[in-house]
């Protein structure tokens, strides 16, 4: 992982909790933030698993988490929104593959930048319609992605990142047997616990960074980097896509150093993040220091496949000068944001004095 630090804000930090780097647009106007925060929502947020995946079941949930996001923005901060794709790419994956008798299929990195559309427009429009019915008028747009990756990731020879539905074990090795899928087991518990996995490498570089800083200062709400961001890598032409799905979390985190962002907020589908889980000595990690919950990363507390991309990218962000990193349910975000629930990832103490 390329360590990104943020960058030196262009003038000295201000006595009030206000962001000197962006303001909010409200009613045509601008007003101070309290802070920009990059919100990372979940697959749940989308679609849950025991789903079909139509589209009135996923617009369903996005309006939702609109309400949320809202509520977040109304809160008083700068918001930027990111977004999963697993369960659209995996699933539009397959239809790529079963109608290859009528048409061709389309490459991997190709159908994370359909998703990005796919799942910007139903925010999007979410959005919109949540901001009208508040009577809060704010510009809102989706910036579609690209994030620079290596083409020499190791993921790429240990595919790492769940795509696509829920199998049993026995439906997980029969389509590795029949379609070559990679598969792994991605959650501890349950009867579908298994899912097909793809590459997921490091990502670099957002493309399209100096745009999305353009969107936020102009006061619009931004959501970019869906799915993690299409991965591409340099070549003596230029850009080209790779096949691969980029973690979200961990391009969240790049988006929000890159930005100055000043909290990272990743929401999923439990309220805390947990060590020892399903044991006795089982703990609810609340709030905590970013070297204390390192020593549980590297002690393999958090699974790869779900809670281990996200405790990992709030580590980074927090470790390279982020002021707070949240991990909660979508419907706590707020709360989580103000410290009354969800685990609270800070800087170690002495880095903290020096914050404050």
């Amino acid at each position: 992982f390329l360590m990104i630090r943020r960058p030196p804000r262009s003038t000295p930090k201000p006595s009030s909790a206000a962001s000197d780097v962006y303001k909010r647009q409200v009613h045509g106007d601008f007003m101070d933030s309290k802070g920009v925060v990059v919100v990372a929502l979940g697959g749940n947020a989308i679609l849950e698993d025991k789903e079909k995946g139509t589209f009135e079941e996923q617009y369903k949930h996005v309006e939702n988490s609109a309400k949320q996001l809202f509520k977040i923005w109304e809160a008083g901060y700068t918001l930027v929104v990111t977004h999963g794709n697993g369960p659209q790419a995996g699933n539009l994956l397959i239809q790529q593959e079963e109608a290859t008798t009528q048409v061709p299929a389309q490459t991997l990195h190709c159908v994370g930048g359909m998703t990005q559309g796919q799942i910007g427009y139903m925010f999007q429009q979410a959005l919109q319609n949540e901001f009208k019915v508040n009577k809060r008028p704010c510009p809102i747009a989706t910036i579609v992605t690209q994030v620079l990756v290596d083409e020499n990731d190791p993921d790429f020879k240990n595919p790492s990142k769940p795509v696509g539905p829920f199998y049993t074990k026995e439906q997980a090795l029969k389509l590795q047997n029949e379609k070559g899928y990679v598969v792994k087991e991605v959650k501890p518990t349950g009867d579908r616990n298994w899912r097909r996995v793809v590459a997921s490498p490091e990502p670099k570089e957002i493309i399209e960074v100096e745009a999305i800083k353009s969107l936020i200062k102009a006061g619009v709400v931004t959501i970019c980097c869906g799915g993690g961001g299409i991965p591409v890598i340099q070549t003596k032409d230029g850009l080209q896509g790779i096949d691969a799905v980029i973690d979200k979390d961990k391009a969240s985190t790049v988006l929000a150093l890159t930005i100055n962002a000043d909290y990272l907020v990743i929401l999923t589908g439990i309220s805390h993040a947990v060590v020892n889980f399903h044991k006795p000595n089982q703990k609810v990690l609340n709030q905590i220091s970013v070297d204390e919950i390192e020593k549980y990363y590297e002690e393999g507390h958090f699974l790869k496949g779900s809670m281990g991309p996200k405790v990992q990218a709030c580590i980074r962000f927090v470790k390279a000068g982020g002021k707070k990193a949240v991990i909660t349910m979508l419907d706590r975000a707020v709360f989580g944001l103000a410290e009354k629930t969800g685990t609270i990832i800070l800087p170690n103490p002495a880095k903290l004095q020096r914050i404050n």
